[in-house]
């Protein structure tokens, strides 16, 4: 007759809030990384929008 395991002990984990909290953190950086990057691309294309300075040959 096999042996009886418990319900607890034949779960392979346990619940995953270590991971939940691992997976929001990484969201979280990944969503201010992001932010980051959008503002220093408005910066960076608003310095250099300006047109070019051209000058005529007389």
């Amino acid at each position: 007759m096999p042996e009886k395991i418990s319900e607890q002990k034949a779960k392979q984990g346990r619940k995953g809030t270590h991971v939940l909290l691992i997976l929001l953190v990484s969201l979280a950086l990944a969503l201010i990384v992001w932010g980051a990057v959008e503002i220093y691309g408005r910066t960076s294309t608003d310095a250099g929008s300006a047109p070019p300075v051209t000058q005529s040959q007389p």
